[in-house]
């Protein structure tokens, strides 16, 4: 159909659908016909499915940000404040259930179980704890166990953990100690390690590095699209 003669000259847009390598659809391409009765060719409109990848990939990239700081209240930051190190051996003296009970984390209590043991490189006597949240929870106490409402049932935790323990009395034990702010008080196991602290910031790494190539990904597609459409159609239609 051809333009009439009395038709007002103007730019008006004409969609015009192009297809690489036969049947594989593409972006759709916008040509403005110009006051010269030229073609000339827009900058392509992003798809939906582009707009939806790139919001995806802030998203994950703002919610890694935010494990990165819950992490590294929870974990990191114990662990550069934590400065138990292993300086010989611990013989383990004496294994006692106190008769007073103590708070579990505010939900009930426990029976108290008091380790005492002997430091091999100074001889002096310190209070063995299973790691750091036993030490700042209960500072006389050995472990916090899972805390339940019964009292039969961590009683009975507490006396397996006490017969375990005294079958090993006068023999010497690996311990960590911190005697600039620690003094009298030694650990069985170190909670917060490098490896926990690596293995916790793993994961925010993913989401991070993830979210950051899904966005250059779509960039660079977008751009290379554009290239092609400029290297494919400069030649022929006047720009």
């Amino acid at each position: 159909m051809f333009l009439s003669a009395t038709a007002p000259r103007g730019s008006y847009n004409v969609p015009i659908n192009i297809n690489l390598q036969g049947s594989r659809p593409v972006q759709e391409q916008m040509w403005k016909v110009a006051d010269d009765g030229g073609l000339k060719a827009q900058i392509p409109v992003s798809s939906a499915g582009e707009d939806r990848a790139v919001l995806l990939g802030f998203t994950m990239m703002a919610f890694s940000v935010l494990m990165f700081f819950v992490v590294g209240i929870t974990t990191v930051k114990p662990y550069l404040n934590s400065n138990w190190v292993e300086r010989g051996g611990c013989v383990l003296v004496q294994v006692e259930l106190l008769q007073d009970w103590v708070e579990c984390r505010g939900v009930s209590i426990m029976p108290c179980l008091r380790v005492t043991v002997n430091h091999s490189a100074s001889g002096r006597a310190s209070l063995l704890h299973h790691h750091e949240d036993a030490l700042i929870l209960a500072p006389q106490c050995f472990y916090i166990p899972k805390c339940k409402m019964e009292a039969a049932a961590l009683q009975a935790e507490a006396l397996v953990v006490k017969d375990n323990l005294g079958e090993q009395l006068g023999q010497s034990l690996a311990c960590l100690t911190d005697p600039a702010k620690h003094r009298g008080h030694a650990l069985l196991h170190r909670k917060y390690s490098l490896r926990r602290a690596l293995l916790a910031l793993l994961w925010p790494s993913l989401m991070l590095g993830g979210g950051a190539l899904l966005v250059v990904l779509v960039k660079l597609t977008q751009h290379q699209l554009l290239c092609l459409y400029v290297l494919k159609y400069k030649n022929i239609l006047p720009l």
